[in-house]
This record gives C-alpha cells, structure tokens and sequence, in this order.
C-alpha cells in the first residue's frame, strides 16, 4: 500500500514538473502561467519545492527497506527535474527551486539519522 502511495506521488510529481506551464495554476487561478504558492520562498530556497521533496522523501524511506536506492534515486530526480525547466516552454530553471527540492531530500535523511540514534540510547 505504502508503495503504491510513493509510485503515485512521485508519477505526480514527475508529471507536473515536466509539463510547461502550472496545471495547478491552471486549475485554482484559470491562468496556466500563474504558479501556486503553498507559502512565501525564502531568499536562498523555495519552500513549495522543500515541502514536495520532503513527503516524497518520507513516504519513500517509509515504503522501501533499501533507503540508499531511494536516496539516490530522489538526489537524481530532484536535480534532472529542475534542469529540465531549462528546456520545458513556460518554465524556468532557479538555483533557489534546486535547493528547496535538495533540501526536501536531505531533512528527512537528518531526521531518520538522528531518530535512530536516539532510539538506540
């Protein structure tokens, strides 16, 4: 079941990422260049971009035994799906959105690491 939760949001993810324009956007304001903001970015990092990778991340590490696959596997996607806004029409490449998607990858991996050394004291 879980598995199934990470394969649907990642085909999600994967697919708004990857079509020009915002269908959200087009959904909420009828306007297909307008982007959704979950809340304001901060000035080095998109929070919108952190908070997609993060459940991604989670429900990954969740789902899967093997979490040095799905860690490598979120590192690539997070990194090949921002660079693909260079080439997609009505999308555009930004250092900040790159490091909200890494940092939704890399929290979750602190928050593992750290739970587990508490666990065992």
């Amino acid at each position: 079941m879980l598995k199934k939760l990470f394969h649907t949001l990642n085909f999600f993810i994967i697919f708004l990422y990857l079509y020009p324009g915002s269908i959200i956007g087009y959904i909420l304001y009828n306007n297909i260049n307008r982007q959704p903001e979950i809340s304001p970015d901060l000035v080095i990092l998109s929070i919108n971009h952190f908070l997609i990778f993060f459940f991604l991340t989670i429900s990954g590490l969740i789902s899967f035994k093997s979490s040095i696959k799905i860690i490598i596997y979120l590192f690539a996607l997070s990194i090949i799906l921002e660079l693909m806004h260079i080439f997609i029409p009505k999308r555009s490449f930004q250092i900040e959105d790159l490091l909200g998607n890494l940092f939704g990858v890399i929290v979750p991996l602190f928050v593992l690491i750290f739970y587990k050394f508490w666990r065992r004291k």
